[in-house]
């Protein structure tokens, strides 16, 4: 009896223990799913949080950027124009470097006219309007060499391009001594060292020079060059562990790339043989009618309203400074661009960048546009003078000299040149 009793009993709690596994079982599936469901519901709130910061950021990205749009849309339209006549432009200022610097400026443009008529005719791709300034210049170093003192006409501009890219050191014609100005003040912070053939140690300078990496200016040369100087103009280097060394005389010279070499005489119609043409690049700096009149322009200028002069040259130094600056932000916006990965609205320092950079580009450009304005209204008080400076023989050139040494006023100095 009792044994059927506890029978009874073991089985109905074996249905109980059944249930209570089931039971238990369904609660243990609840909490997973609870802690998934919370799992879920915190990435929903990370996401909420962090939706809300790209939107800050996508905010904070178009009004940096968008009102750039129609400046950088038409940077990519011109360089496209630029990068679809490129072979073309790149053929022409070859052709420019090589074999038009001891020409004047007729000669250079007749010549580029008929080069550029055979490339359109050999359906060479090349730029409607062809500049050397534009394809082998930068407006930020041209301006940078105005501020040097190189005389602001495209002549010298692109004289000055010729002995910046060619392979050959420059050898420059310069009577008036403009090369040698210019110079002087764009290589005084590099350690510029100044030499002649007369000078009984110039060898020794030039190897310090060539050892260090600073430029070097040979002034006042002849029609002859030391043969001493071969391996320099020929550049006859050899390289040896991973270094670039040359002969120059008795010694074996470590070569820096750094190292830069100037030549300039003051022979006006200087005749160079063959075998000397050949070792230097001929760079003609005479200087052109156009260039002298700004010059004298400059002088009447600074004597009559030396204020006036003084303000033009620092909105020249701000204008190069703030294209500097403006190059430099617009290199380090494509910079961020280019560099980072997935979505720039997460990468926070990028947008930071960005915008910090907007901002500035955006105060640069007011500046800018303040700086061209006054400098225009400098120019348009300036041009007043423009009378005096044009100076076309020796008999008007008098009346200029005198107003430099004696101070005459520059009313009665104009009615000399209209006598005249």
């Amino acid at each position: 009896m009792a044994e059927g009793i506890y029978k009874t009993t073991m089985e109905k709690l074996k249905v109980k223990q059944q249930e209570l596994k089931e039971i238990t079982d369904r609660l243990d599936g609840l909490k997973a799913d609870l802690d998934t469901k919370q799992k879920e519901k915190t990435e929903l709130e990370d996401n909420i949080d962090l939706t809300k910061v790209k939107i800050i950021r996508a905010e904070k990205l178009i009004s940096g950027l968008g009102g750039e749009k129609e400046r950088w849309t038409n940077n990519v339209e011109m360089l496209t124009y630029t990068y679809d006549n490129i072979v073309g432009d790149v053929l022409l200022s070859a052709g420019y470097v090589a074999y038009l610097g001891p020409f004047i400026l007729d000669y250079r443009q007749e010549c580029l006219t008929e080069w550029h008529r055979m490339c359109q005719e050999k359906d060479v791709p090349v730029s409607a309007k062809f500049s050397l300034s534009e394809t082998l210049g930068s407006p930020v170093t041209i301006r940078d060499w105005h501020i040097a003192g190189l005389p602001v006409d495209h002549f010298s501009e692109h004289n000055a391009i010729i002995s910046t890219s060619a392979n050959r050191w420059p050898l420059m014609i310069d009577p008036q001594g403009q090369a040698n100005k210019w110079i002087k003040n764009m290589e005084k912070s590099n350690k510029l060292e100044v030499i002649k053939l007369s000078d009984g140690n110039y060898l020794r300078t030039l190897e310090n020079c060539i050892q260090f990496g600073n430029p070097c200016l040979m002034e006042n040369l002849g029609e002859e060059l030391d043969p001493a100087m071969d391996p320099i103009l020929l550049k006859q280097l050899f390289r040896q562990s991973n270094m670039d060394y040359i002969h120059l005389g008795d010694h074996v010279l470590q070569y820096s790339a750094d190292f830069k070499f100037y030549m300039t005489t003051c022979l006006r119609n200087p005749h160079y043989l063959p075998e000397v043409s050949v070792k230097v690049m001929l760079v003609n700096f005479m200087i052109t009618p156009m260039g002298l009149e700004d010059q004298l322009l400059g002088i009447v200028a600074a004597k009559e309203k030396p204020e006036l002069e003084e303000k033009k040259n620092q909105l020249i130094m701000e204008s190069a400074f703030n294209k500097h600056q403006l190059k430099d932000f617009e290199d380090k916006i494509l910079e961020v661009l280019s560099t980072s990965h997935g979505n720039i609205l997460e990468d926070e320092t990028a947008i930071e960048i960005l915008s910090s950079s907007k901002v500035l580009s955006e105060e640069i450009q007011v500046k800018q546009e303040i700086t061209s304005k006054t400098e225009a209204e400098i120019d348009e008080v300036r041009n007043g003078y423009t009378p005096v400076r044009h100076v076309s023989s020796t008999t008007t050139l008098t009346p200029f000299i005198l107003y430099l040494s004696l101070n005459i006023p520059s009313h009665l100095l104009l009615i000399r040149f209209t006598i005249l």
